[in-house]
């Protein structure tokens, strides 16, 4: 089975994008083979900024392996680095109606946030299919809010496999975990960016911890029971803990005793050792880049060698060679 995994290099990475993507995508590595790969074309229809743009994606390349990605069994690269995915993009836009496009959610969920509408922006799902198409991908992982965006990838390969012939792309199946697919940001909405209610994946620790400080509570005194539905605390908690020491804080929101200072104090103390041994590994990388060049070189050519494959079948199947 091959598995496909993208992730956008648009800013800096945080927990809702590391158990969202990356560490499901690492787990895949012992089940199948994988292709992860950095979606720098994506990013361009926000990441206006070259440097910037550079930045990140080299900095997203750094974290991926921090967090375990294995270039000895996944391949790794950018999307850049295989210029195929253009001409996928462009076949499977000719049967793409524009009804489906406008009825993306993330489209009209950006527009609606004040980002101006452009083709990128609302040909991504087009962009995104040709990506998990281009090398005959089996398993997608996606969170909840890239659920249709997939559905969209799989009813653009029956269209094409309709007009001209079954077998000629692969259809995906998605991998959806509803423990983690969606990650309680630090005011109770999905963690992302675009609401700044996140949490870095590699920052400082005590700018880190003081996030987690202010996370907003109740006025519950002390010595009374906390309220377990709603709380904030405790879906994060439960990302980083035991399941031991999670029953422990649950018990101490329901018995008292124990304020919300203490409580978010052991949520920053778990929080920051859960990443630890992610943040050493990154300092090695950090300081080797010429490793990490090598990696997304390997990649690519892997890569590439995959998508001529896939895209020479499907041209010769709609009569472009």
């Amino acid at each position: 089975m091959r598995i496909l995994t993208g992730l956008q290099p648009s800013g800096k990475l945080h927990v809702g994008n590391y158990f969202g993507a990356m560490e499901p995508a690492v787990r895949l590595q012992e089940e199948g083979e994988a292709f992860y790969f950095i979606a720098n074309y994506h990013a361009m229809t926000t990441v206006r900024n070259p440097d910037e743009l550079r930045e990140f994606t080299r900095e997203l390349a750094v974290d991926f392996l921090a967090c375990g990605l294995d270039p000895g069994r996944a391949v790794f690269f950018r999307q850049s680095d295989v210029p195929e995915v253009n001409e996928m993009a462009w076949i499977l836009s000719t049967v793409c109606p524009v009804s489906m496009l406008e009825k993306a959610h993330s489209y009209k969920d950006k527009t609606a946030k004040g980002i101006a509408p452009n083709h990128g922006l609302f040909a991504y799902p087009v962009l995104m299919a040709a990506d998990i198409l281009l090398y005959d991908s089996n398993l997608v992982p996606v969170g909840k809010d890239q659920k249709q965006h997939l559905e969209m990838t799989r009813d653009l390969a029956g269209k094409i496999n309709d007009a001209y012939g079954e077998g000629t792309l692969v259809v995906p199946e998605p991998i959806i975990r509803d423990d983690v697919a969606s990650v309680p940001g630090l005011d109770g909405q999905k963690m992302s960016k675009s609401y700044h209610n996140t949490l870095p994946l590699f920052g400082e620790e005590k700018p880190s911890k003081k996030l987690i400080m202010r996370i907003v509570t109740d006025s519950t005194p002390v010595e009374d029971p906390k309220p377990v539905d709603g709380s904030l605390i405790l879906p994060l908690f439960k990302l980083f803990a035991s399941e031991e020491d999670y029953a422990k804080m649950v018990a101490d929101h329901q018995s008292g005793g124990v304020g919300y200072g203490d409580l978010k104090k052991r949520l920053a103390e778990a929080y920051w050792d859960y990443f630890a041994p992610m943040r050493k590994r990154r300092e090695e990388l950090l300081a080797d880049p010429g490793y990490v060049d090598s990696v997304l070189a390997a990649g690519a050519a892997k890569a590439r060698d995959t998508a001529s494959l896939v895209l020479d079948r499907v041209r010769k199947a709609v009569g472009l060679a």
